[in-house]
C-alpha cells in the first residue's frame, strides 16, 4: 500500500512482523468481541485484529488510506470503516451488546485530548491499548511527587488502571519518530478507586490546582476554595498539586461541594 504520511495528520505507520506479533499478543483479541481501532493507517495490526475476531470497526480520518484499506481487509472478515475524526467520534453510537475494545497507535500531537475523550465513554469501554508517546505513558501512570504527575495522571487513574506494557523504538515507524513509543493498558473501573460527591467538584479541583504548576493550592484554589476550606480537608494549603494523591484530590472536592452547597450532586459534563 503506497501512501505518503501526513504531517497534519501526526502519521507514524506501523511496521515490522516481530512487534506486530507483541502487541496482538497483549492485546489477546477473542472471536466475537467488539473492537475498535483508531486510526488504522495502511492496516499492520487491522488485518491480524480481523483475522482474531471477525468484525471490526476502525475510525480513520484520511480519506485516501480508505479504499486500499478495505481492498486489503476485504477476503478477511467484516471490516466496518468509520471516515470520521477520532476527537468527535460518537463511540456510543456503537453496537453495545459487549463492551468495547479500544485499540490504536494514537497520533502524539492529539493523543492528550482523545485520551480525555475517550474517558467520556469509559463505562462503555472493556479496555484500551496504546502506542503513544514514551513520555505520555509515563505521564498517565505517573504518582504523586513525581514530575510526570499532573492532570493527566490524576483523571486517567480516576478512571481506569494503567499498565505500561513495554517499550516501542522509533525504527517500528515509517517515517521513523524522534521520539521513543510505548504500549500501554487502559482497563476502566466499575467503581472508581475513590468516591467523591460531586464528579464536576472533582475536575475543577483537579484542573485548578494544576494550572500553575509552581505555586501553592491556596494561590491556585483561591477563587474557589480558601485555604481555611482546603486545612478542613486535613490538607496543607501550602502544599503544590503534584504532591496530592487521588484521595486527597477527592476529600478536596467534597470539601467544594460542601462549601458550595450548588455543585452538589452534578456530575461530569464533557471531557474530563
Amino acid at each position: 500500500m503506497s501512501h505518503r504520511a501526513r504531517k497534519r495528520f501526526g502519521q507514524n505507520f506501523l511496521h515490522g512482523s516481530l512487534i506486530i506479533e507483541q502487541i496482538i499478543q497483549a492485546v489477546n483479541p477473542q472471536p466475537g468481541e467488539k473492537l475498535v481501532e483508531i486510526g488504522p493507517g495502511q492496516g499492520a495490526i487491522t488485518l491480524p485484529l480481523l483475522r482474531a475476531t471477525g468484525q471490526l470497526d476502525v475510525i480513520e480520518l484520511d480519506r485516501d488510506l480508505i479504499t486500499p484499506l478495505a481492498e486489503r481487509c476485504k477476503n478477511t472478515g467484516r471490516l466496518t470503516i468509520h471516515n470520521e475524526d477520532a476527537l468527535r467520534f460518537p463511540f456510543d453510537r456503537l453496537d453495545h451488546t459487549s463492551k468495547l475494545r479500544v485499540i490504536g497507535n494514537l497520533p502524539y500531537n492529539i493523543s492528550t485530548p482523545l485520551l480525555f475523550h475517550l474517558l467520556t465513554y469509559s463505562g462503555q469501554i472493556a479496555d484500551m491499548h496504546f502506542m503513544l508517546q514514551n513520555e505520555v505513558v509515563d505521564r498517565l501512570a505517573a504518582q504523586p511527587g513525581c514530575g510526570d504527575y499532573g492532570r493527566l495522571s490524576i483523571m486517567v487513574q480516576y478512571h481506569c488502571a494503567v499498565t505500561k506494557l513495554f517499550m516501542i523504538g522509533p525504527d517500528a515507524f515509517k517515517p521513523a519518530p524522534k521520539v521513543n513509543s510505548a504500549f500501554v493498558r487502559l482497563v476502566p473501573y466499575q467503581d472508581p478507586p475513590v468516591r467523591v460527591n460531586s464528579t464536576a467538584a472533582f475536575k475543577q479541583i483537579v484542573k485548578l490546582a494544576f494550572a500553575q504548576r509552581r505555586k501553592t493550592l491556596r494561590n491556585n484554589l483561591r477563587d474557589i476554595l480558601p485555604a481555611e476550606e482546603i486545612e478542613a480537608a486535613g490538607i496543607d494549603h501550602r502544599l503544590r498539586a503534584e504532591t496530592l494523591s487521588l484521595a486527597e484530590f477527592a476529600r478536596l472536592a467534597d470539601q467544594l461541594e460542601q462549601y458550595d452547597p450548588s455543585r452538589k450532586g452534578q456530575e461530569y459534563q464533557g471531557s474530563p
